[in-house]
């Protein structure tokens, strides 16, 4: 735990930067001359200028944040462009997950959720067993479902639409978002058919927005070592855009705090904001950093808060087109998502009810990651920021208005 019952003003973590940082008093057109003069290095400072005026910076000019901004200008900047397209807003929404299996084809080597067939830590759950997770729910308003677990060797597409169907059948007006392009990749192809079609198919099932996993680090080069067996990265951008053309939106994340160094993580943001200027697809993008129990990459252990925060805020600011920076707090934990409200995120998923393993099996401190929405109102509010109740399109909801 990083602080209890401590307002994020008063800790000392913002010491530096917490004259421009009060909600309120930000940015303002003389705080923000005070701060560019304060900048030594000339390249810095002019990227910092580029920022306030709201001009979109290089991947160059991204790479020189990673390796030469000091932490406290970096929350300046992503704060700043963060309270240009989100306001004061921070967001979550009412949500569990369903994860059908955690048996999967890859072997990727830093996951320490997929398990082969016959592991004693392996689990396959039936439609019917998935469906009866979705009735658990009953009379509770939540509004979305997120389905996402292993690539199983074995389903196919047709396996996948009859649970999506089933789930609409149960709960008409739950929000489906479901399967990550590296599932809907294999599932695709061992049902012989085109990825277009495969994508309508879903559509047509039912699913509403794909969520963005399986991106993992697109560097070619860094993906052979970690998860050469996955799906491309071309694959995984051709599957989004796909979606997107089709009128799903999806999210996109990357796994960093590995073997990959700061270019490989300006050029998988990159790739990312190219495609989004091309179909403006993506809600959202989400920081995965890599948590080292339980699998192969262990050895490598983690990178620091500091370097967490770093991320956050040069994604924000290079991202310019993607709307949402989701700060995961299952995988971050609850006051490292506070925190990275103030550096670029707000957004911070939703309540989960205690649905999801991914993170707790490779580590994370929430082990039974379940939150009330009181909680997570407070949460906001204690780091100074207004907590937005959404749909699964950041459309603000009534909470008297929720549809069961």
């Amino acid at each position: 735990m990083i602080w209890k019952d401590v307002s994020v003003t008063e800790h000392p973590f913002f010491s530096l930067s917490i004259e421009l940082l009060l909600p309120g008093n930000v940015f303002n057109k003389n705080s923000m001359s005070f701060l560019a003069a304060t900048i030594e290095n000339r390249d810095i400072r002019k990227i910092s200028e580029k920022v306030e005026r709201g001009n979109r910076i290089s991947a160059d000019e991204a790479l020189l944040l990673y390796q030469m901004a000091e932490l406290p200008l970096l929350g300046v900047l992503a704060t700043k462009v963060r309270s240009r397209i989100n306001g004061n807003n921070a967001y979550y929404n009412r949500n569990f997950h369903i994860e059908p299996t955690n048996i999967c084809a890859y072997n990727c080597a830093f996951c320490s959720y997929h398990k082969k067939a016959g592991d004693p830590q392996a689990w396959e759950h039936s439609i019917d067993g998935m469906i009866d997770i979705v009735r658990r729910f009953k009379g509770e308003p939540v509004t979305e479902v997120h389905i996402v677990g292993g690539a199983h060797p074995q389903h196919d597409l047709h396996y996948y639409i009859d649970l999506i169907k089933r789930v609409r059948e149960e709960r008409p007006q739950l929000h489906i978002k479901a399967f990550s392009a590296v599932e809907i990749d294999l599932m695709v192809k061992k049902s012989g058919l085109s990825l277009a079609k495969g994508i309508t198919l879903l559509k047509e099932a039912g699913v509403g927005s794909i969520p963005g996993g399986g991106a993992e680090i697109f560097d070619e080069k860094i993906r052979s070592k970690i998860c050469a067996e996955k799906s491309s990265p071309a694959t995984w951008l051709e599957i989004h855009r796909i979606a997107h053309e089709q009128g799903i939106p999806s999210n996109a994340t990357m796994l960093y705090g590995h073997i990959e160094n700061y270019s490989h993580r300006v050029d998988h943001l990159n790739r990312l904001r190219e495609l989004q200027d091309i179909t403006g697809g993506f809600n959202a993008f989400i920081p995965l950093k890599y948590k080292s129990a339980n699998n192969s990459m262990s050895a490598l252990g983690e990178v620091s808060i500091v370097e967490e925060l770093r991320n956050y805020a040069v994604s924000r600011i290079f991202l310019d087109n993607i709307p949402h920076i989701k700060a995961y707090w299952p995988m971050t934990g609850r006051e490292m998502a506070q925190i990275s409200l103030w550096y670029g995120a707000d957004d911070l998923d939703g309540t989960i009810e205690d649905t999801t393993k991914i993170y707790s099996m490779a580590g994370a401190e929430e082990k039974n990651p379940s939150m009330t929405v009181d909680e997570i109102d407070k949460l906001i509010r204690q780091a100074g920021f207004n907590p937005i109740e959404r749909d699964s399109f950041y459309r603000p909801i009534k909470r008297n208005n929720i549809n069961n």
